[in-house]
């Protein structure tokens, strides 16, 4: 009988998600209003792949997740970036425009480039952003965290 379950745990393995992953597809299928304490909301234009038209769309960062709706009326996101790990910072775009660049930890995953209607809101972006991000510890320094301090109970 053993051999039997464990061949069928085999077959079948149990796959498990991080809650986190649960809550972003969740938030992904609610109306951007409707997404609990986001962090910013409001419009960004997204650059597309050839770098040529700038696409707007309702905005909405929860918990380094910036998800994209076609409107605020939409009842589910468009798509969205996981950004955790990811570097924001302002560029210039010509003289008078700057644009928000978001830069990821390698060379694996892509760039995006992002603009609000203007300088106050591309601010308030790049703040958002800035903390949003921060607040996710990297893994390289939870790893390191937790060698150098063990929690009390796995101390010898």
């Amino acid at each position: 009988k053993r051999w039997l379950e464990a061949m069928e745990r085999a077959i079948h393995p149990v796959h498990q998600t991080h809650v986190w992953v649960d809550v972003t597809h969740h938030n992904a299928n609610l109306p951007p209003l409707a997404i609990k304490s986001p962090e910013c909301l409001g419009l960004l234009h997204q650059v597309d792949r050839n770098k040529t038209v700038w696409a707007q769309h309702y905005s909405v960062l929860k918990d380094a997740c910036l998800y994209f709706y076609a409107s605020i009326r939409s009842t589910l996101a468009l798509g969205g970036i996981y950004l955790q790990g990811y570097t924001i910072s302002e560029q210039s775009l010509g003289s008078k425009r700057t644009i928000i660049e978001a830069k990821p930890p390698s060379e694996e995953f892509k760039t995006f480039y992002l603009c609000a209607d203007n300088a106050a809101d591309n601010k308030r972006w790049i703040m958002a952003l800035n903390a949003s991000i921060s607040k996710w510890l990297p893994l390289h320094q939870a790893i390191h965290d937790f060698i150098t301090n063990p929690p009390e109970e796995t101390r010898m």
